[in-house]
């Protein structure tokens, strides 16, 4: 990489040295633009845009922006800090569980984790005499700054975004060299920090994991973040970073997204449903297999050549939209699974007057709303009913994002959302698809099932009358 010049980005490839020098008068806003989904990825990644950044960098190479805006640095240092570490602490933090205190010896992950609560005093003295990083995990759950851009960044990716904060005393490594099965986002905060990057192994990878020295080779990359800079690298890039000598310590913010987010974890969710469907109709996939198959005893070129013709016939009525990809168990996880609605309050409750037939509506919160077509799961008989769920995370808790949970319970209380007959489908896809519309053009038999629909959704916080009705 280039040496950083001022005010300017400098975005680095996979192939060596920076390939471009992006010139610019201001780095940037002084804080994330938070108006709509797509304008906080814009001020995220500014100066560069976005269509230059998902055709040349996605999944793809690294990219470094350099930002020597002293606005900037200041607004990246208020997202976190070191010293936010004791206020934190009183929340009741646990090892293992909120942080992990480790540290790279020798080319190995050293955890020096304590057990059970987090006593800060005995943490401030492992970072300063043990030189160890502390890992600080999804610190969304306590700061409201960080809420609101990883609940804005869940809506525009369209998928799980986490965070950790690393904080790293001078001369020292936290992790030995790694890859993830995640695209990163690195937002330096504090002091600087020296990246080294190199080739992936296992490009775009579907886990974690490590690599010694010996295998990595050189680094394609060799940079230092300074406050207020960004790097991004994709899924698979091995890397390793450590605090530079003459540096107090560095605190940065990893943003994480699309793990598990492939065509290949998108065809496992979908498939199962859609042969179950074309069994129904295609009366050559309920013939038996052949005797003995499971046994072993031979017939396999035969086995593949018909499971083969069965996957063509499926691509055939797959591409002609005779049967459609339905991922359910996908969207059900994201939805129940993702930050709640950024708000100042804590409740979120029906707004304006009730819907009336002659009233414009729309939805609220578009992009916490997901539909899904699947059984009704409280039929018990042999017929299989089709219902509507319109699935949301207005109720989610923000406390438990990304940490999972061991409680069966606990989880299933989490999942929100309305049933509808699947006669009401086109009615619901009609108010995703406008910006508005009167509750009487919903394209439903009868005014009661319009009425009854739009009181359904307006109790459930989704819907709301447009205020020039009002």
């Amino acid at each position: 990489m280039p040496k950083k010049k001022k005010a300017a980005a400098s975005v680095g490839t996979s192939d060596g040295p920076a390939s471009k020098t992006v010139k610019s008068h201001h780095t940037g806003p002084a804080c994330l633009c938070s108006d709509t989904p797509a304008s906080l990825f814009q001020s995220l990644i500014h100066p560069m845009g976005q269509e230059e950044f998902f055709s040349d960098f996605w999944e793809k190479k690294p990219l470094h922006l350099q930002r020597s805006d002293p606005a900037t640095a200041s607004y990246y240092q208020s997202l976190f800090q070191l010293s936010d570490m004791k206020s934190v602490c009183a929340h009741g933090l646990e090892y293992g569980r909120d942080l992990n205190v480790c540290r790279c010896v020798e080319g190995k992950k050293k955890v020096l984790n304590k057990v059970g609560r987090v006593n800060y005093n005995i943490l401030n003295k492992d970072f300063h005499q043990k030189k160890a990083t502390i890992q600080f995990h999804q610190p969304q759950r306590f700061k409201d700054e960080l809420w609101r851009i990883q609940e804005k960044l869940e809506c525009f990716f369209g998928t799980l975004v986490g965070s950790n904060v690393y904080m790293t005393p001078q001369e020292s490594q936290g992790l030995p060299p790694h890859y993830d099965d995640v695209e990163v986002f690195i937002l330096q905060l504090e002091g600087e920090k020296r990246w080294r990057l190199y080739r992936p192994t296992v490009p775009l990878a579907r886990e974690y994991g490590l690599e010694p020295e010996h295998r990595i080779g050189s680094a394609t990359h060799d940079v230092i973040l300074k406050a207020g800079d960004l790097l991004y690298f994709p899924r698979g890039t091995i890397h390793q970073a450590e605090t530079p000598a003459g540096v107090d310590h560095s605190t940065h913010l990893t943003l994480s997204t699309y793990q598990n987010m492939s065509w290949g974890n998108l065809l496992l969710d979908v498939f199962p449903s859609m042969l179950f469907d074309t069994m129904q109709s295609d009366i050559s996939m309920r013939q038996g297999m052949p005797r003995r198959h499971l046994l072993g005893s031979g017939g396999d070129l035969d086995t593949g050549k018909r499971m083969a013709d069965f996957l063509r016939g499926l691509g055939d009525r797959l591409e002609s939209g005779a049967i459609a990809p339905n991922s359910t168990e996908m969207r059900r996880d994201f939805v129940t699974s993702r930050l709640p609605p950024y708000t100042q309050n804590e409740d979120i409750t029906p707004s304006g007057k009730i819907p009336e037939l002659k009233d414009s509506v729309r939805l609220r919160f578009r992009d916490h709303i997901v539909m899904t077509v699947e059984p009704n799961q409280e039929r018990t008989d042999e017929a299989t009913e089709l219902v509507v769920f319109v699935l949301h995370s207005l109720r989610n808790q923000r406390e438990v994002h990304m940490m999972g949970t061991s409680d069966p319970e606990e989880e299933e209380e989490v999942s929100q959302g309305l049933r509808f007959p699947l006669s009401h489908l086109k009615a619901l896809r009609q108010l995703q698809e406008v910006e508005e519309l009167t509750v009487v053009q919903l394209e439903l038999p009868s005014d009661e099932a319009k009425i009854n629909m739009a009181l359904a959704l307006w109790t459930e916080s989704l819907l709301e009358v447009c205020e020039h009705n009002i």
